[in-house]
């Protein structure tokens, strides 16, 4: 069946699965208890591994040494970027921890851009970092902000080992490859920090439903989305992500934030939506291809 929305409706897909992606970390979060940052990644990269392998069911033969060294790491990445992320989230409000992860790829499109504009956005980024830390470092965990800070190195990393891989392999054949590494590679970890609780029937349904609003379905959504949307419209849409995040986290989680951390929430949404018209200056008219494409695949984290 063919999508015949235009614009607008694709730009509610996007915001729907923003939503849906706070909304999987919220969850995840309520299963900390029974399964630990580490257990819960485990079960989110397994199930969305299952999924995909369904759905695309990739062809393993046929592809050159280079192309699979390109997969297991695009599959460290992944699954180095989702712990460190969980680690932080049993620290750190959700808005917080998206807004810090957020500072890799602004700061991947800085250093990439021409130009005395990307300076600005450096400094409005940096201001909302400084913002964050006026709004209480004391409310904020070291060792939560380090794995944030990691999570941030590692989604950087994901945006150019998923263009790499998108160069070797059909989209979704490199990405359910990829999971299924990342899955195996957080398999000892989930298991060693949730031991018993994963015999549990609720917990695996959880972790199953933490996959489909985390990955799944937000993925989906936004293959539809880019069809219809430009490049940098749909850049700028998931720049909204630690606004999600922080309301997800407030009416979820009951997470309060500071004015100035709201503040500093807002600086780096700023610093990202400009970085990001920037870079559609200097390629007007981009628009996002298909899901064949050679751009960074958008697995989000959340």
């Amino acid at each position: 069946m063919t999508w015949r929305g235009g614009p607008g409706s694709a730009a509610s897909l996007v915001l729907v699965g923003l939503v849906c992606q706070e909304v999987g970390a919220s969850f995840a979060v309520m299963l900390f208890p029974q399964t630990g940052p580490l257990g819960i990644v485990m079960l989110r990269l397994l199930f969305s591994a299952l999924l995909l392998l369904v759905i695309a069911r990739p062809r393993v033969r046929g592809h050159a040494g280079s192309a699979w060294r390109s997969v297991v790491g695009f599959g460290l990445v992944l699954a180095s970027m989702n712990g460190l992320f969980y680690l932080a989230l049993e620290r750190l409000p959700l808005g917080v921890t998206v807004t810090i992860e957020v500072l890799g790829p602004l700061t991947l499109s800085i250093l990439t851009a021409t130009g005395l504009a990307r300076w600005l956005w450096a400094g409005l980024a940096l201001a909302g970092v400084i913002a964050l830390g006026a709004g209480g470092w004391d409310r904020l965990d070291p060792l939560g902000v380090l794995f944030a800070l990691g999570a941030a190195v590692s989604w950087a990393l994901y945006i150019l080992a998923s263009a790499r891989v998108g160069r070797e392999f059909p989209r979704l054949d490199g990405l359910a490859l990829a999971m299924a590494v990342g899955a195996v590679v957080a398999l000892p970890f989930g298991i060693w920090q949730a031991g018993p609780a994963l015999l549990r029937v609720d917990i695996l349904a959880l972790g199953a439903a933490v996959a489909l609003l985390s990955s799944t379905i937000p993925y989906a959504l936004e293959l539809v989305a880019l069809r219809r949307l430009a490049a940098s419209a749909f850049a700028i849409l998931m720049s909204l992500g630690p606004a999600t995040a922080s309301i997800a986290g407030f009416l979820l989680l009951g997470q309060r934030l500071s004015w100035l951390e709201i503040v500093g929430i807002a600086l780096v949404i700023v610093a990202s939506i400009g970085a990001v018209l920037a870079a559609a200056r200097r390629s007007a008219g981009a628009r996002l291809p298909g899901p064949d494409a050679e751009e960074p695949l958008s697995e989000p984290v959340g």
